[in-house]
């Protein structure tokens, strides 16, 4: 029983995504379906080139999910047995299994106390003569420092990727996420800024080359029409992207623009609310010179995180706390040994707030109200 009126915010309302626009979408869905095309077929080129278009990229690669999307991008890049990659111990397990199962070791190092992202100098310092390459993770979307993760990596002669599943529109100094190093991979789960209804991702490149190979890695290594033995050229997997779910995020990419808007409008009422409460540390707001930053969602951190939580819980509030707050070095089990006292401590005090562009503005101003009052 909530202790006050006023609307109840879920975490996220997953019944409203389809909802939203249910009537498009079930028609996008029926003429999909009953077109006869379900697999790479004309949705899919269509999302993809639409895609290339709004983020300015050559080459947009459909795929299953984004963790196959850097999967497929490490072994098209040519990663090896044995191979270091380094990547923030703040972030998904993802990007860490891909690195894995594409047969190199993933090396997780400390965050930014500034940003919250991969720290630059932690990246530096983990350098070893087995290193290749370093994954940056723009987590909550907000790109991470691009400039100096590039510059550390020119010295040393390593690659850059990037997984950017939760930063599709985000920028740094005019530059968009996935574009930096040699590829980027998003994501289009549900629950993010552009979600289909289903498990989905994507690989984004200027590289010709890695295209290409990309593309026949997802389709058994055959390419983009057949599948035949004397076909494939290479090494592939199952890995495609369902028209349906191409054809959902084609449309959705008409409107992304105004989803981006709205979640950035919520953190600017956030920043504004709670800048006066000392003890709550804000990520940073919307208002940067240098970033746009499209808040996939919106972390605070305070060391009563368990008491607010409670309390948003006793007010109809959902919250989360992000991936069970366990940093990726606290996989003992995987075969992670790195300490890591400041993600630690991240983990221990970060919370989610409720944060997409399903939210009214009646549910914002109850989280608002309900955090001020937790603090007053």
């Amino acid at each position: 029983m909530c202790s006050q009126g006023g609307p109840l915010v879920p975490f996220f309302d997953w019944k409203a995504l389809y909802a939203e626009r249910a009537d498009t979408f079930g028609r996008i869905l029926h003429e999909t379906a009953t077109s006869g095309g379900f697999i790479l077929q004309s949705a899919v080129d269509g999302f993809e080139s639409a895609l290339a278009d709004y983020l300015g990229v050559r080459h947009v690669v459909g795929v299953s999910d984004c963790t196959n999307a850097m999967l497929l991008g490490l072994r098209a890049s040519g990663l090896e047995p044995g191979d270091e990659v380094i990547l923030p111990g703040h972030s998904f397990l993802a990007a860490a299994q891909a690195i894995h199962h594409a047969g190199g070791r993933p090396v997780p190092v400390e965050l930014s106390e500034q940003d919250w992202l991969i720290d630059p100098e932690a990246v530096r310092a983990a350098i070893t003569p087995r290193t290749r390459a370093v994954m940056a993770v723009h987590v909550n979307g907000r790109v991470s420092d691009m400039d100096a993760l590039l510059d550390i990596a020119g010295e040393h002669g390593l690659a850059v990727y990037e997984d950017a599943a939760q930063a599709l529109g985000a920028c740094l100094d005019g530059r968009v996420a996935g574009r930096f190093g040699a590829w980027g991979a998003f994501s289009f789960y549900p629950s993010k800024t552009l979600g289909c209804f289903g498990d989905a991702g994507a690989l984004i490149t200027d590289d010709d080359d890695l295209a290409q190979t990309v593309r026949a890695m997802r389709n058994h290594g055959a390419g983009r029409d057949k599948v035949i033995a004397k076909d494939c050229a290479v090494w592939g997997v199952n890995s495609r992207l369902d028209n349906l779910h191409a054809a959902i995020l084609a449309y959705k990419l008409t409107y992304y623009d105004e989803t981006i808007a709205r979640r950035r409008q919520i953190a600017a009422r956030y920043q504004d609310a709670f800048a006066a409460i000392p003890a709550l540390d804000l990520p940073p707001g919307p208002d940067a010179s240098n970033r746009f930053d499209i808040f996939q969602n919106y972390e605070v951190c305070c060391d009563a995180r368990d008491a607010l939580r409670a309390h948003l819980s006793v007010q109809g509030i959902g919250t989360i706390v992000q991936w069970g707050g366990v940093g990726l070095h606290q996989f003992r089990n995987l075969g992670f040994d790195q300490d890591l006292p400041r993600t630690d401590r991240f983990f221990a005090r970060s919370l989610l707030l409720p944060m997409n562009h399903l939210l009214t503005d009646g549910q914002v101003a109850r989280v608002i109200d309900s955090v001020r009052e937790f603090f007053a």
